[in-house]
């Protein structure tokens, strides 16, 4: 059931349950839990404008800490050029800045680390940092515009996943699954994991706001999945607990949370019930899609040596194939490390390791399975940086580039977005998105226009006032829809 019919509906339960003297048993109650599932989102409520969807689910590998835009993706002869010299005043008018930045006059414009080169048909310029992109270019949309409105890393990534600067509200998981519901009843529906690349000095923190359900209904916060033989907490028996012995225990906590919702109809009991429920299920399908081994020598080899070690991004991004294979709506894959102060020639060759393989892989995977055309994949951090040295040009193992939220790059692919494009530009030293230019909250709108949802309408009543993931911003970019 989608939960914006959920208060109606727990009327008519309330009054079920209060002429039912034995209630339904958690079995029964689970069957109807479980019918919440809209495989297809041919039964959202008519409060949501709906457009012909493109994409059943979506995979996002965020790149905690600002990934260089310039390093990778965005290519700009003119800053190589221009090594060394001051950035114009004109570039610097009205802009802000992380605390760290030097003073104006000392902003040295500083070259790209390593060159590019033009791949596949499409021609698009790729950084030698990311062989691997650079070969399914032509299955990729880059979006060169991007800006946001945060300069520090913990406001700018809940801006991005949430549409708001402050932690507590809605991810864009938790709004997917809210608005859309379950594809199936054994795995979650917004699933999370977390990896950061070994010997990173500057990774950054994953909050649990990251993936908060904020005022929607607790069932559609992200389950955080971990590396080693519980990926799940809570999942597995106690000691001295079998599965019979827990289901019996089930079997009774769902009576007394049947009894109590009867009573007051807080929507959060079937919540609780639903979860308690999903635990159980998890017990058989986690162990499953964590389980490897059955994955063909040619696929572990695609997604690179590390795919073997649980916790990687590798091994990440395989089980979120795995997972979108079972029906989990939307997999966020969070990778720490970007943040490229005094690193920029040491540890980003690191991220682009660890990352730029088995990102193409997944694409490429995905694709060869005939699961790309209705899944859609964003490889994304939370800004770029800047065109200017953070450091001394004498001390070249300790350059680096600040936050620079006024123009970076992402790239999406499949689920509706048409390949072989780049989208946008930023100007000729990539300081300042000047075509084309795609704020947050029109990106927010775009994946919610693929999925088939039209984010004005799809809103959440909270202390008076109708929330929604874009607040009251935000438009379709439709010149990348396929």
């Amino acid at each position: 059931m989608n939960p914006l019919l959920e208060r109606q509906y727990l009327v008519n339960r309330r009054q079920f349950f209060s002429k039912s003297s034995t209630g339904i048993g958690v079995a029964a109650l689970a069957s109807l839990l479980g019918q919440e599932s809209q495989a297809d989102g041919a039964e959202l409520p008519a409060a949501i404008k709906r457009v012909a969807p493109k994409a059943k689910r979506v995979i996002l590998l965020f790149q905690n800490g600002g990934p260089s835009h310039l390093e990778l993706f965005d290519h700009k002869p003119e800053l190589k050029k221009r090594h060394g010299q001051s950035v114009p005043a004109s570039y610097m008018e009205g802009k802000r800045f992380s605390t760290m930045s030097a003073a104006a006059d000392k902003r040295k414009l500083l070259s790209p680390i390593e060159p590019y080169k033009q791949y596949g048909e499409s021609g698009a310029w790729v950084s030698d940092l990311m062989p691997y992109t650079g070969k399914i270019a032509d299955d990729i949309c880059f979006i060169k515009s991007m800006y946001t409105e945060q300069v520090n890393h913990a406001p700018a990534i809940n801006f991005f996943l949430s549409g708001n600067q402050l932690a507590g509200r809605p991810t864009a998981g938790a709004w997917l699954s809210y608005g859309l519901g379950s594809m199936n009843e054994t795995l979650p529906t917004f699933a999370v994991m977390t990896s950061i690349s070994k010997g990173t000095t500057c990774g950054q923190i994953f909050y649990d706001s990251y993936w908060s359900s904020g005022f929607l209904p607790s069932r559609h916060q992200g389950v955080k999945f971990r590396a080693g033989e519980s990926p799940v907490l809570y999942i597995n028996n106690p000691k001295g607990m079998n599965s019979k012995l827990r289901r019996n225990m089930l079997d009774g906590i769902a009576q007394l949370n049947e009894r109590k919702l009867a009573e007051v109809g807080d929507p959060e009991i079937s919540t609780r019930i639903a979860q308690y429920e999903m635990a159980y299920r998890m017990q058989t399908s986690v162990p499953e899609l964590a389980d490897i081994s059955g994955e063909s020598k040619a696929t572990l080899e695609q997604y690179g040596p590390s795919v073997n070690e649980p916790g990687t991004f590798a091994r990440n991004c395989l089980l979120a194939r795995r997972l979108v294979e079972r029906g989990t709506r939307f997999v966020q894959l969070m990778h720490a490390g970007w943040d490229q102060h005094r690193s920029l020639t040491t540890e980003l060759y690191n991220q682009c390791r660890d990352t730029d393989q088995p990102s193409a892989a997944l694409v490429s995977d995905l694709k060869a399975r005939g699961l790309l055309e209705d899944t859609l994949v964003i490889w994304a951090g939370e800004f770029g940086r800047t065109p200017f040295i953070q450091g001394s040009f004498d001390n070249r193992p300790k350059w680096g580039r600040d936050h620079h939220p006024h123009a970076y790059t992402i790239w999406m692919a499949g689920g509706g977005v048409k390949p072989g494009i780049s989208y946008g530009a930023s100007d000729d030293i990539g300081f300042n998105a000047v075509e084309d230019k795609v704020h947050v909250h029109d990106l927010q709108a775009t994946i919610l226009h693929l999925l088939g949802i039209d984010h004005e309408k799809l809103t959440y009543k909270f202390q008076g006032r109708h929330y929604r993931l874009t607040d009251v911003h935000g438009h379709v970019v439709k010149p990348i829809l396929a």
